[in-house]
This record gives C-alpha cells, sequence and structure tokens, in this order.
C-alpha cells in the first residue's frame, strides 16, 4: 500500500522550486496535462499521526513556542536539520522558531512552507 499526501498550491512553480528543488523531493513523475499540471513527488516513507487538539497544542508550544499549525503539519526527517532548515528559508519557508530539542528526543525545526504548510523538520541524531 501506499500513502499519498496532495497538496493543492496557488503557485505550482514556487511549491515545485520548493519542495522539489530546496527540499529535495525527487519527481518520479508529471502528469500534467490541458486541465492542469501535476507532479508526483517521492517523500521517503509515509506514516499518518493522528493527534487531538490538547496534543497539537503541546507539540506547537514545544516546536513554535504558540499554536501555530492548523489541521495538517508536515514532518520530515532529514540528516542535517541545520542545513536543510537554512535551505527552505532561502527558498522562501518562514522559521517559526529556533530549533528545539523536544522531550521525545532528537531536534526538530518548525517552519512554514511557502504555501502555508505547517512544515517540522526532524533528526533521530
Amino acid at each position: 500500500m501506499e500513502f499519498r499526501v496532495v497538496l493543492t498550491v496557488p503557485d505550482f512553480e514556487a511549491a515545485v522550486a520548493f519542495y522539489r528543488d530546496a527540499l529535495g523531493f525527487e519527481q518520479l513523475a508529471d502528469w500534467s496535462g490541458e486541465d492542469g499540471r501535476v507532479i508526483l513527488l517521492e517523500a521517503g516513507h509515509a506514516t499518518l499521526e493522528l493527534f487531538d487538539e490538547g496534543q497539537a497544542e503541546s507539540v506547537d508550544r514545544i516546536e513554535a513556542g504558540r499554536r501555530v499549525s492548523g489541521p495538517v503539519r508536515l514532518a520530515v526527517e532529514v540528516d542535517d536539520l541545520d542545513g536543510t532548515a537554512l535551505r527552505l528559508v532561502a527558498a522562501g519557508a518562514e522559521a517559526e522558531a529556533a530549533p528545539v530539542v523536544p522531550p521525545w528526543g532528537g531536534r526538530n525545526a518548525r517552519l512554514r512552507a511557502p504555501d502555508g504548510i505547517q512544515l517540522t523538520l526532524f533528526s533521530e541524531t
């Protein structure tokens, strides 16, 4: 089975530049046609986390210092958290807070992608 997240974005070119070029997701397919544009990006192994409002508030407070995320937040494991965060900010993301060491370990950095999606970068090391 495969799990896909579909983002409908207001600026397709900016989203491609951010997710494919800056974040480094590999492009697998381009199914664009006369009805619209679509590409498929490889984003690694997928899991689905379900939070209640209390947990979302707690994680936002730990990672960003305040409640910032909506119903969807993408979390991406990276090898170089600081370098990736800097690259994404240069590509148009907004840093929500400095990287943190959460109670569950590793390091996390919270960003807002140019399309408004909340993005957690995490590193287990």
